[in-house]
């Protein structure tokens, strides 16, 4: 029986920077993943392939230079699913490499197996040839999640598919009904639309992405409906069925038909813990399959932690790192401090979306003086130089304190850019560091100046 100090189970994004971190402290460490590769959903399915995917959807066809050159330019004409899934697979590659490369520099013994508990110090891993049992002083379980699926939707991989199977399709179709907009399903129907793929969004919720300021979404549905996107907001989804002629048809309890050539269904997440064996140590998952922890991310076995996706919001790789480095230094004792509370949220539709701090429905939830300061892209020299004339960043600040409380971007580079802004938040500044700070000309990042000009100029006005 092998020993360790941590047994980290899964080598996605969260578990990967708890194992490292707890070889940093000296510990003796391993990894269970029961896949063939490292790095997780993450790395093989979800956040880089999705990305990348994007990035060729992007270059080939043209969109971002479509301002400039007009709206039939393209790097190339006819578009194949091969010429996105060649990007797709190189970065894939390259990144369980790294993954590969940095784990074992590091020490970091990699067991590949399915890992279930036999009790809250004992692990089994299987593999298809042998059976390893483990003991160790701590978990973390960083399993992640995977699609979920409903009775009413037979996943097929063709014209059926979750949104793992979109880069697998063998060409891409002409028609696409996007079940979920969620930030998974915009995102699909942002790349597919952009492709000149015809494309139908489907959610029960009267509004996309609630939790987004409301004037961020306004926008980015007006771009989504200008690329031809049409949206079935409000509506269920009753069943999904083939037709004769091939096409899938999803039925609505509105009585209404939805055709297409493909269906993605992209309704939630499930935790990956249903092969864990979690009674074993007295753990439950809930219904969605996600593991309850403490501020410190330990479960209610306190030597078993758990990180990343398999806990719930936000599901953000980002976030999933952080989570398992504190983990890791909680469990030997390392002091950390961390600032959840200011983690970027970045939604790469088309265009993106990024922002940090409150939006202005809490602040008049809160009941809390605000102020309201935005730059447009098509104001800015850069905005004109790489051809995104539709952007904006918007600050929201404090009338009377002038502090800033949040920053709201939708535009090129917006993932990017909302750093600066998350940094000035950290450091509880105020709008004033904006107007007194010199940017690069020509930047995107000058936005920020002419946003906190425009909004400290409303000041003077009252």
């Amino acid at each position: 029986m092998k020993v360790y100090d941590l047994l980290v189970i899964g080598s996605g994004p969260a578990g990967h920077h708890a194992a490292i971190q707890a070889t940093k402290l000296g510990k003796h460490v391993a990894v269970a993943e029961q896949k063939v590769c490292v790095g997780g959903v993450c790395i093989n399915t979800g956040t880089v392939p999705s990305k990348t995917l994007r990035e060729a959807v992007l270059y080939l066809s043209g969109f971002q230079q479509r301002g400039l050159y007009g709206v039939s330019y393209a790097v190339k004409k006819e578009i194949t699913m091969q010429d996105l899934s060649f990007r797709v697979n190189h970065v894939v590659k390259h990144e369980i490499d790294v993954f590969n490369a940095q784990l074992r520099r590091n020490g970091v013994e990699i067991l590949n197996g399915s890992a279930s508990f036999l009790d809250a110090h004992h692990v089994r891993v299987q593999s298809l040839n042998e059976t390893e049992e483990c003991q160790a002083q701590f978990v973390i379980i960083a399993t992640g999640t995977s699609p979920a699926y409903s009775d009413q939707v037979p996943i097929d991989g063709t014209t059926i598919i979750d949104s793992d199977m979109f880069p697998k399709l063998p060409s891409l179709p002409k028609t696409i009904t996007v079940v979920g907009a969620g930030v998974v399903g915009i995102e699909y129907a942002c790349m597919a639309a952009a492709l000149g793929i015809k494309v139908t969004l489907i959610d029960l919720r009267p509004r996309m992405l609630e939790f987004v300021d409301a004037e961020i979404i306004e926008a980015l549905s007006y771009h989504m409906r200008d690329f031809d996107v049409t949206f079935r907001l409000g509506e269920e989804m009753e069943s999904v069925s083939k037709a004769p002629s091939g096409k899938v048809i999803v039925n609505l309890k509105s009585k209404k038909q939805v055709a297409s050539e493909v269906v993605l269904y992209a309704v939630g997440r499930q935790g990956n813990t249903k092969d864990l064996n979690p009674e074993a140590v007295g753990l439950k998952a809930d219904s969605r399959g996600r593991i309850a922890v403490n501020e410190f991310f330990q479960t209610p076995v306190p030597n078993i932690y758990a990180v990343g996706d398999v806990i719930g919001f936000p599901s953000l790789a980002s976030v999933s790192m952080e989570q398992g480095r504190l983990a890791s230094c909680h469990a030997f004792g390392l002091p950390a401090v961390s600032m959840p509370q200011l983690f970027p949220y970045g939604i790469y539709t088309i265009p993106e979306i990024s922002y940090v701090g409150q939006n202005e429905e809490q602040l008049t939830a809160a009941g809390i003086p605000y102020e309201v300061g935005i730059a447009r892209y098509r104001e800015i020299a850069r905005g004109q130089i790489v051809g995104d004339e539709t952007g904006l960043l918007k600050l929201l600040f404090h009338r009377q304190t002038r502090k800033l409380l949040g920053v709201h971007i939708i535009g090129e580079g917006a993932s990017e850019l909302i750093h600066i802004g998350q940094a000035v938040l950290a450091f509880e500044g105020k709008i004033d560091y904006f107007v007194n700070t010199v940017f690069n000309y020509p930047t995107l990042a000058e936005c920020y100046k002419v946003a906190a000009l425009s909004g400290t100029n409303k000041l003077l006005t009252v």
